[in-house]
């Protein structure tokens, strides 16, 4: 057994998904919550019986997500769209994979391990709310 912590943060932002079947080709956004799940580096708890404290997870990967997708356009760089809407906005974030919630939950995965490499504590799943009714995770095996 392994102790857990989450917490979500919420965002809003826009994308579109690149050869889907249906509305989401379009150019539209969501209010996305975005939860975070980490555990330390073994079953054990700080002094004060914590895994970390919750302003932790605040300060490191809300703030990433609030710096770097918050209230910004997000494009896949081989969408047909993404040279014109970065031309028109600088602050369109084009990114290397189709923003899918998968895709997004994978790679907020990946950066938060980066963002948390050497301090005994790990991001092990990221789930992405699309709306109240859809979502996404993805977490290491």
């Amino acid at each position: 057994m392994a102790f857990s912590v989450t917490r979500f943060h919420d965002i809003s932002c826009g994308h579109r998904v690149t050869g889907h079947e249906g509305s989401c080709s379009r150019l539209h956004g969501h209010n996305y919550r975005i939860h975070f799940t980490l555990r330390g580096v073994c079953d054990t708890l700080d002094l004060k019986g914590r895994v970390v404290d919750f302003s932790y997870i605040k300060g490191v990967l809300c703030r990433w997500l609030d710096e770097h997708w918050d209230h910004r356009f997000l494009i896949w760089e081989g969408d047909a769209l993404a040279s014109t809407l970065k031309w028109l906005d600088q602050s369109v974030v084009l990114l290397e994979f189709n923003p899918t919630a998968e895709n997004m939950a994978q790679y907020l995965l990946h950066i938060g391990k980066i963002l948390l490499q050497g301090t005994g504590i790990y991001l092990v799943s990221v789930r992405i709310e699309e709306t109240a009714k859809c979502s996404a995770t993805y977490e290491e095996d």
